[in-house]
């Protein structure tokens, strides 16, 4: 078996994952291109109780046989919090990096090569396909909590579990919104806020509020979750405004 490159992975989540690599490699070894930890699991945001740890196999071919042999072990490592990997060929990142260029920038920063080629650190991603899904997603993002706010009147509970849903997705594209703005983004989140608030003037405190809201590290009054929304929509759409105002 090749052996595994785990240096610098914390032991929370090299014991969790390494189980999981060595299954994955009796499924079809010979078609394996690479195996990489991306995600939080390699930032200090990472939290033994509550994070996943992600990942991306990236297969030489794309081959449905490796899919069913996948399957079965989802369960078994789900409970462990190892996250079902993303599946990809050099062929797919390769013609995917127009349409995802967030998830792959995100992937390209943040990444640990486990065994294989390193086929994230060389992307190249051009910066008028990353500032159009920025766009994209801002614009969806205003229109998703409309609509949650609005289907969740009245309900405390049902209100705070919209917001906490609704900040998903936020932090790579603010890594992202930094980038375009002419600055290597930070790892951990609450420098990526702070970053962004210092290269825009942007009040972000209330996303990272809306982070210790998803990770139930905060309590709000149906009253507290209303001004929240408030702050936290006029920051989004502030944000949307920085972006249609981007040259790339």
């Amino acid at each position: 078996m090749e052996n595994l490159n785990l240096k610098g992975i914390i032991p929370e989540v090299s014991d969790r994952i390494t189980p999981f690599i060595e299954d994955i490699m009796k499924g079809d070894s010979d078609n394996l291109h690479s195996f990489h930890i991306v995600g939080s699991a390699l930032t200090p945001d990472f939290n033994k109780k509550t994070s996943d740890i992600n990942s991306v196999v990236v297969l030489k071919e794309m081959e449905l046989g490796f899919i069913k042999f996948l399957a079965p072990l989802g369960k078994k490592y789900r409970k462990k919090g190892v996250a079902a990997p993303l599946i990809m060929t050099p062929e797919y990142i390769k013609t995917s990096l127009d349409v995802f260029p967030i998830e792959f920038f995100n992937f390209k920063l943040i990444h640990h090569t486990v065994f294989g080629e390193d086929i994230l650190t060389g992307l190249e991603i051009q910066n008028k396909h990353i500032r159009l899904q920025c766009e994209r997603e801002i614009k969806t993002k205003l229109i998703w909590l409309r609509q949650g706010y609005i289907s969740s009147i009245g309900d405390k509970n049902l209100l705070s579990e919209r917001l906490s849903e609704s900040i998903t997705g936020y932090l790579p594209m603010f890594r992202a919104i930094i980038y375009l703005l002419g600055k290597e983004p930070p790892v951990k989140s609450h420098d990526v806020v702070v970053t962004l608030q210092e290269m825009t003037s942007i009040e972000t405190g209330i996303f990272e509020k809306m982070l210790l809201l998803k990770r139930k590290e905060l309590t709000l009054s149906m009253d507290e979750l209303t001004a929240f929304f408030e702050q936290y929509y006029m920051g989004t759409e502030r944000i949307g405004k920085i972006i249609n105002d981007l040259n790339t």
